[in-house]
């Protein structure tokens, strides 16, 4: 299917941005290694160093200033940068890839195993991290900070050291982020393009080698059709005088690339994952059901004399214990706070599964391709959502200085209702592929439009509760 007929002054542009990506690697990996230098130091670095105190300024304080730098700049807004340029910061900036591919440069070269190739990691490797981190307050202090970035930059390197030869395995596979980069990274309005019909007439020039690329995250180029795999790194690009970096409609991955292959696990990282997990991470410390129920228990099990679940005895790097601020877990907090992010997850889940079952019939006899096509109009919300609850720290942080930010409740609103159009936008272009008549295709969207509606909802309760 044609987009609209491109200027083609920006696809010049885009076009000479590409290879100049692919003609300046060598500036590119040191303004990685840069990046790497300045990542240990902010991780590293406020670990070894007093907690802040009351008095204590994101400008005076370095401990205030990684918080703010990870926190509230870095993870928010690399999750927008997603939607925007694609997997930009992955090619180009991340520490975590550069550390890897040097890693493999020098490593062992072993063939990548079949177990870690499991499609399933991502979501695993999300979920274990967005629950634990929220049982050691991983936004609040240094010492969670570098043990989970600092584990999974060590995972990197291990990974990369063991596995393939100049590769990224560890981003292609294992990263905690790198299932949520790649949804959200289909919305983005630009990506390398690959030209099959330039691919097959290309010949190569008389007593000239062979040219290579050498591909980090392991996308078969020749085939590419998204941008969710690729890392924006323009190494590739001009590659047998196909390989573009053009624009495209932000809707073009959803519905016209997301549906030719099934992917489960994408699905229960957009349902369960992103909409679910990550709702009830940012929900479990506000909940006065969280409260309700802890005090009911507490009571039951100072009855039972079952006292030592109510004492913060555990050490830090297990359950949140600062005592010195007055901050501290218990084991019945821990496991509330688990059981509530699982349940919170579940049903929000559940209720989404539904609207999309609903939608999928409406269409026809049950589909399995197409209802994990479906699944794929829902990334606006769920990446809206996930940006606003990490933004909400940013927020809160600014708000300590001193700052007054009055527009920031219209501005979640639009957002939210922003999302929410767009998926069920997105709902009614992918239900034109599978329904010719348009009852059915109203039907349909309506059910996805309900499963936008669970989404927007569960994040409007977090700034508006009831």
């Amino acid at each position: 299917m044609s987009l609209a007929v491109p200027d083609a002054g920006i696809d010049r542009l885009l076009a000479a941005s590409g290879d100049w990506l692919m003609r300046h690697q060598s500036a590119i990996r040191c303004l990685q290694w840069g990046v790497v230098v300045i990542y240990g130091l902010l991780i590293a670095l406020p670990a070894f160093l007093p907690l802040p105190t009351r008095a204590a300024h994101i400008w005076t304080d370095v401990t205030l200033f990684a918080q703010f730098a990870f926190w509230g700049l870095w993870w928010p807004f690399v999750l927008l940068s997603m939607v925007l340029v694609g997997r930009l910061w992955c090619g180009l900036l991340c520490p975590e890839g550069a550390l890897s591919e040097f890693a493999s440069e020098k490593g062992r070269g072993f063939a990548v195993p079949r177990w870690l190739t499991w499609a399933g990691w991502p979501f695993v490797a999300f979920a274990l991290t967005t629950i634990y981190g929220q049982m050691v307050s991983v936004y609040q202090y240094p010492g969670p900070a570098l043990l989970i970035l600092g584990g999974s930059t060590v995972g990197a390197i291990v990974v990369g050291y063991l596995y393939g030869r100049s590769k990224r395995v560890w981003c292609r596979y294992l990263c905690p982020v790198t299932g949520v980069f790649g949804v959200l990274s289909k919305l983005a309005p630009l990506h390398f393009r690959v030209n099959q019909d330039d691919w097959r007439a290309w010949k190569k020039p008389v007593d000239a080698p062979m040219p290579h690329v050498n591909c980090a995250p392991l996308v078969p180029i020749r085939t590419m059709k998204g941008g969710s795999l690729c890392h924006m790194c323009g190494r590739c690009s001009g590659f047998r005088g196909a390989v573009t970096l053009a624009r495209r409609s932000p809707n073009h991955e959803i519905v016209h690339v997301a549906g030719l292959r099934t992917k489960p696990w994408e699905t229960v990282l957009i349902v369960f994952g992103l909409m679910g997990i990550a709702a009830g991470a940012f929900h479990w410390s506000s909940s006065d059901l969280f409260i309700e129920v802890k005090q009911a228990l507490a009571e039951r099990l100072v009855d039972m004399g079952w006292t030592w679940l109510l004492e913060p005895h555990l050490p830090w790097f297990i359950l949140t214990n600062y005592p010195a601020q007055n901050d501290m877990l218990t084991p019945l907090d821990g496991v509330l706070l688990v059981g509530y992010i699982i349940g919170m997850a579940l049903l929000i889940g559940a209720g989404v599964l539904a609207c999309l079952a609903l939608a999928n019939r409406a269409l026809g006899f049950w589909n399995a391709k197409r209802f994990h096509h479906l699944a794929q109009v829902l990334i606006p919300v769920a990446g809206c959502g996930v940006f606003l609850g990490l933004s909400a720290l940013t927020l809160t942080m600014l708000r300590a200085e001193g700052l007054t930010l009055s527009f920031v409740g219209a501005l979640r609103i639009a957002l939210l209702l922003g999302a929410g159009l767009w998926s069920v936008f997105l709902g009614w272009q992918v239900t034109a592929l599978y329904a010719p008549r348009l009852l059915r295709r109203v039907a349909a969207t309506c059910a996805l439009a309900g499963a936008a509606a669970i989404g927007c909802a569960s994040w409007a309760l977090l700034f508006w509760p009831v």
